[in-house]
């Protein structure tokens, strides 16, 4: 394993995050602030609390885990794809390192930052509303999983794309939407019977009723089952990427 060159990119990713801070950082907090000043003003004050958690508090978990989605796909598949796009990828192939390496700088800068922005957010939260964390080593689990998990999405997406307008179309069009309709929002109880059953072919669903359950002891689905679905998705961005690196498929292009 060559330590120095997963070290090299990883802090050259992590610079480029103190290059564009307000992009990278300040932009997302700032975003996710303004969801729960108009989303708690606008639907908390007719719906006060849901299974016992005032709403305010109730959405914090989904807000965090929203930023966290869209921030790790974006972090990694931009990572990616701009070596791609200017040339620099082939400084990185012609390197002694291997593929396994190139992963594990990329997708672990994009996970941090992605983590960096739910904690500050998470922190930002606490200053609105009362917080209760009951199980923060499941927290933390449910955290660093779906950030490395969906970091490793955007890897893909960011080898499969080969325009900016691609770059954007799965986080603006797919993962947005999703978080949206997977209970960030309100708690999937409150749907018909018919609707209930739909959502749960959503699968972020699941890491948001996870996440949700290690603040409150309290989730739309069995927190074995969430984090089963996560370790199975994570599974299979794995074998993606090792299927694209055996292949080739769109690295140099």
């Amino acid at each position: 394993m060559n330590i120095h060159a997963i070290k090299a990119i990883y802090r050259f990713e992590m610079a480029r995050t103190g290059r564009t801070l307000f992009q990278s950082i300040v932009s997302p907090v700032i975003s996710t602030s303004l969801y729960f000043v108009v989303f708690g003003a606008a639907i908390g004050s007719r719906i006060s609390e849901v299974d016992g958690i005032s709403y305010g508090a109730f959405i914090v978990p989904g807000l965090i885990m929203l930023s966290l989605l869209t921030q790790s796909v974006s972090n990694a598949s931009f990572g990616i794809y701009f070596p791609r796009f200017t040339g620099t990828i082939y400084e990185v192939l012609s390197a002694p390192v291997s593929y396994l390496e190139i992963v594990i700088a990329y997708v672990g800068a994009a996970a941090t930052k992605a983590i960096i922005v739910g904690l500050i957010i998470l922190a930002t939260a606490a200053l609105f509303v009362p917080l209760e964390i009951q199980h923060p080593g499941w927290m933390l689990l449910f955290l660093m999983l779906t950030a490395v998990t969906f970091a490793l999405f955007g890897f893909i997406i960011g080898i499969w794309a080969d325009n900016f307008e691609k770059l954007q179309f799965v986080p603006m069009l797919v993962i947005t939407p999703l978080a949206f309709l997977g209970g960030s929002f309100y708690s999937i109880s409150m749907l018909p019977p018919f609707w209930q059953k739909v959502t749960l072919f959503n699968p972020v669903v699941y890491l948001i009723s996870g996440f949700r359950w290690s603040f409150y002891g309290q989730a739309d689905v069995d927190v074995g089952v969430s984090l089963a679905m996560t370790l199975l998705f994570l599974g299979l961005c794995l074998a993606v990427i090792w299927w694209i690196f055996r292949t080739g498929y769109r690295l140099k292009s």
